[in-house]
């Protein structure tokens, strides 16, 4: 039983990190909450792929700093809502029905007040 569940963890941990590849070169599509899925499922599901991720450049500081005190650096949140702001112009500019721009850029003004107000890393 519990390898099933290893194994189910293993595809969470590796589908995530793909969908978070994927969100690096797709606008709307968010990399960071996708990359610290994939680092809570592949410490329960793949110790070398958590190590890994870990270990990376670019990866690994912020899955430290989320795993060990809940915090996100300042430069990502700044970037995260100039993002989710460029999604919504382009939204209102693009759908056809004014109330979907809204309800989605409704969405992300919770996301963003949300990701805000998480502490920044201590150094």
């Amino acid at each position: 039983m519990r390898s099933r569940f290893r194994l189910l963890w293993w595809l969470l941990a590796y589908a995530s990190l793909g969908i978070g590849i994927v969100g690096i070169v797709v606008p709307g599509l968010p990399t960071v909450p996708f990359v610290l899925l994939s680092a809570f499922a592949a410490a329960r599901g793949s110790q070398r792929l958590h190590a890994w991720l870990l270990a990376h450049r670019q990866f690994g500081p912020m899955i430290r700093d989320w795993e060990r005190e809940g915090a996100v650096s300042r430069r990502a949140k700044r970037l995260a809502i100039a993002m989710m702001a460029l999604c919504a112009l382009v939204m209102f500019l693009t759908v056809p029905k004014w109330w979907m721009a809204a309800s989605g850029t409704a969405f992300m003004a919770i996301v963003a007040t949300w990701l805000w107000r998480r502490p920044e890393p201590r150094q």
